[in-house]
């Protein structure tokens, strides 16, 4: 038997023991101490993100190794850009990347709670329970507050001819968001390109109909939704029209180029001759590819790869506008917007493989004269494009982040249209009705029971110190009144409203989001919990 990290010894009495190789410069963690350690990563990590919980939570300055600058406070993207050496706090952003991947929306709050939870755990680990009697305790609380969300959920009205409550719950991902500042236009963009892209029937939205472009320049105002495609291309030739209407478009991915000779073999021209002859052939090539994109009734040439001067002054002067260099995913866009096939070959273009759109246009912005062309009423209208402008790099990153979290609520509540209450509504009345439950067990699994509870709290708590409120005094209070009036709606007040009721605020989370949240922290947590060794060579294990 081979044991590859060591050795094997026998002691005075012939009892057989492990060597391990570099054990003086090894670090070692077991039990309660390599759980603590744990504990205290994951405890960092949610720390951090606390902070950034809510409308008026704060946003993190990230900077990459080579100078490029973020600002945001999405969770999942302060999470993913930060140099995370703990490998506790690289399943803290694993599990802010499933909710996002999931989900779309909720992943600050789910580290926040996961946090909470691993804190209390630490409290009952020093009472003396087991960590395993802790994990499986809490994971009947997260069953039991799923139950108790269902009870307290509503049914939302999913009306295409009544867009209003959809643009209303839009509008409470995008509260925390840079571009609060104009709230309700981002909100109806995000709104209309899910209903755009829709189906009701299978109760689906395909986000690959739906592509977000950004171009720096102008105002956040000035973000529209195209019923088409934008591509960040201009036409081939500055001569071309800027303005096509009926367009029958020819969708290649084979250049306008001579064919090359797919050998080894090189040609070697000798004489004026041959160089003439070569040339006539290439301008002939040219002219036959012209004229076969031509004859198929094309008039307009999408082509994903490139072409020289001589072939882009030909198609100019046979009155054929053209694009080059258009990307492999913008080609599938155009061809399923437009209805059009994409041609590997000019000699298999027919009239029935082109594209219709009813206009494209070139585009140009400010100063800078940047182009854009804009593809619009085509035969399939479902792909459409969020095009959005904004003064800087940072605020069209981070508004094209915003507006995926938007989506991403629209299309949940296409697919599952029970909503519960935000402002840490829901969670403190999860966390009431877990405590009575945990009166009705006899067994050790109250006290996870209850810690659950307290962990619920820490949501409302974090939002109401991210909103310059007293936390302790503010959450005391609401809790009180959900008691007294059994009214699961009321929640924290962090816009100084006057009111507590977030139906009266239209502060809506979806349920499926909510239930994941729970679930998914619950599942981190009890996996922590089982790690009761850590292994590091020089010294890693207590970082």
């Amino acid at each position: 038997m081979a044991f590859l990290p060591g050795s094997l010894a026998f002691d005075e009495y012939g009892r057989p023991f492990i060597i391990i190789r570099n054990q003086d410069t090894e670090k070692r963690l077991t039990g309660t101490d390599a759980i603590k350690s744990h504990i205290l990563a994951a405890k960092s990590v949610s720390q951090i993100l606390k902070s950034s919980l809510g409308p008026k939570g704060l946003d993190k300055l990230m900077v990459t190794s080579d100078g490029d600058v973020t600002v945001t406070n999405d969770g999942a993207t302060i999470l993913k850009m930060m140099d995370v050496d703990h490998e506790i706090a690289k399943l803290m952003v694993q599990l802010s990347q499933s909710q996002d991947n999931e989900i779309g929306d909720g992943t600050t709050g789910v580290v926040v709670l996961a946090g909470a939870l691993l804190e209390q755990a630490e409290v009952l680990l020093d009472k003396g329970i087991h960590p395993i009697r802790i994990a499986d305790g809490f994971e009947l609380a997260a069953q039991f507050c799923t139950k108790h969300l269902d009870s307290i959920s509503d049914s939302f009205p999913v009306d295409p001819n009544n867009l209003e409550p959809l643009i209303q719950t839009a509008m409470t991902t995008l509260g925390s968001k840079i571009v609060n500042k104009c709230h309700r236009q981002m909100a109806e963009i995000a709104v209309n390109a899910v209903m755009s892209v829709a189906d009701f029937e299978s109760k689906d939205v395909n986000f690959e109909l739906i592509k977000v472009e950004g171009k720096v320049g102008g105002r956040l105002e000035d973000s529209i939704l195209v019923k088409g495609v934008v591509v960040d291309k201009d036409f081939s030739h500055p001569q071309m029209p800027k303005l096509l209407r009926d367009v029958k478009l020819a969708i290649l991915t084979c250049p306008f180029e001579p064919p090359k000779p797919k050998t080894k073999h090189k040609l070697d021209v000798t004489s004026v001759e041959d160089y003439r002859a070569l040339r006539k052939y290439e301008q002939d090539k040219f002219s036959e590819m012209v004229q076969l994109v031509k004859d198929a009734g094309a008039n307009l040439a999408i082509c994903q790869w490139g072409f020289d001067d001589e072939a882009n002054h030909l198609l100019l002067q046979r009155e054929l506008p053209a694009v080059r260099w258009v990307g492999g995913p913008e080609i599938e866009l155009i061809a399923i917007a437009t209805g059009g096939r994409i041609v590997p070959r000019f000699e298999e273009l027919t009239p029935e493989k082109l594209g219709y759109a009813g206009l494209v246009r070139e585009v140009s912005f400010g100063t800078t004269k940047d182009k854009m062309l804009v593809i619009e009423e085509c035969k399939n209208s479902k792909a459409v494009t969020i095009f959005l402008r904004g003064g800087n790099r940072m605020i069209v990153e981070e508004a094209k982040r915003s507006i995926h979290d938007a989506l991403c609520v629209v299309r949940n509540l296409v697919k599952d249209n029970r909503i519960v209450y935000g402002g840490g509504a829901c969670e403190l009345s999860c966390s009431i009705a877990t405590n009575h439950e945990a009166d009705k067990i006899s067994s050790l699994e109250q006290y996870a029971f209850r810690a659950f509870a307290d962990a619920l709290e820490s949501v409302p708590l974090a939002l109401a110190e991210n909103s310059g409120l007293s936390p302790i005094h503010t959450l005391t209070e609401v809790k009180a009144r959900q008691i007294a009036s059994k009214n699961p709606r009321l929640g924290i007040d962090c816009m100084n409203n006057g009111t507590n009721d977030m139906k009266e605020l239209n502060i809506i989370e979806t349920l499926h989001s909510k239930k994941q949240q729970f679930l998914l922290a619950t599942q981190l947590v009890k996996m922590i919990l089982k790690i009761d060794d850590i292994r590091s060579p020089g010294g890693g294990g207590e970082e």
